[in-house]
């Protein structure tokens, strides 16, 4: 089973100091044999999707699920 994330490019992301920033906001994971059945997967698994303005989705294959934390204010 291989393992996806889902992206979208639309919508804002509001920062924690109140600026709306354009980015990349993760919608979700999911996986699935292939893109389309990890695609069909998300759909199932968060149904409220449906209901959003959201149309355009970009996914990703996630190599692994390690995950490793850095800081931008810490990185000087």
């Amino acid at each position: 089973m291989r393992h996806f994330i889902f992206l979208t490019q639309e919508g804002l992301t509001r920062s924690p100091n109140n600026i709306d920033v354009e980015n990349l906001q993760v919608l979700g994971t999911a996986s699935g044999d292939d893109e389309k059945m990890a695609f069909e997967n998300f759909i199932k698994e968060n149904d409220y999707l449906q209901d959003t303005d959201y149309d355009e989705i970009v996914v990703m294959e996630i190599k692994d699920e390690k995950q490793y934390y850095f800081s931008l204010k810490n990185n000087v």
